[in-house]
């Protein structure tokens, strides 16, 4: 019986991270289709939420209704686009962007987030400046490294980096580019495992210790907020951040 106690538990705890993926992506289609429009031939933020909600396989009703909704065909929830900045422990940088039909309610949690965790909540664009929005193909480890190299140049990418303790690669863009360099890659048989428009910092921070973990819960209570969409930050964590 506790067996199986356990695997229903695991079972449960998937499903729930599983509804809170599909809730940040239903909202990320609502602003993109409000936005942009419903149509993701001339709607490339739009585009680009499809194809990650169809990467975790969610049904194409349910995207097809949080489009109709956003565009006014079907009756639906109007989501806002929020930014938060602030720093957490050892001075890390972090932005956090979150979509909410409360602003009260998501500004209490966000606070209540890095003032638990020892950081503070800054000002409008107290770090924003630390970060450029890029476009990221991701490529996992055992990637051909020679072969996508070629290939992103080729593509148009304006650069590649390969991480040495797993091989692991990352072709960056322009966010003008990302479709471009995107459709390439894959013509070209490199369809990148991730792929996504997000915010990197100019240089990361190295923090260890209790201050890297208290860095890491700080990023993970404020990744499981549910009107949390993205969290970028700029630390650069060690195994011991995980302990």
């Amino acid at each position: 019986m506790g067996r199986l106690m356990a695997i229903e538990g695991r079972k449960n705890a998937q499903d729930a991270k599983r509804g809170k993926i599909f809730t940040k992506l239903i909202r990320e289609l609502s602003v993109a289709a409000r936005a942009g429009g419903g149509d993701p031939k001339t709607n490339p933020r739009l585009r680009l939420a499809m194809d990650r909600a169809l990467g975790v396989n969610m049904a194409k009703d349910v995207i097809e209704r949080a489009v109709k909704k956003a565009t006014g065909e079907l009756e639906g929830v109007s989501y806002e686009e929020i930014r938060y900045e602030g720093y957490a422990p050892g001075g890390i940088a972090v932005i956090v962007d979150c979509m909410t039909d409360n602003k009260v309610r998501t500004v209490a949690d966000v606070r209540h987030a890095f003032s638990k965790c020892g950081g503070n909540l800054g000002t409008d664009g107290s770090v924003a400046f630390m970060f450029k929005k890029r476009g990221v193909l991701g490529f996992a480890a055992g990637a051909n490294e020679d072969a996508i190299t070629e290939a992103a140049i080729d593509a148009g990418a304006d650069d590649i980096v390969v991480y040495p303790e797993d091989g692991a690669i990352d072709v960056l863009t322009s966010p003008d580019a990302f479709e471009t360099v995107k459709a390439a890659m894959v013509a070209a048989g490199f369809a990148p495992d991730e792929a996504a428009v997000t915010y990197r910092a100019d240089n990361d921070v190295a923090v260890a210790g209790e201050t890297a973990q208290q860095v890491v819960k700080m990023i993970d209570m404020l990744e499981d907020l549910d009107d949390v969409q993205n969290v970028y930050h700029n630390a650069e964590l060690g195994e011991d951040a995980y302990k």
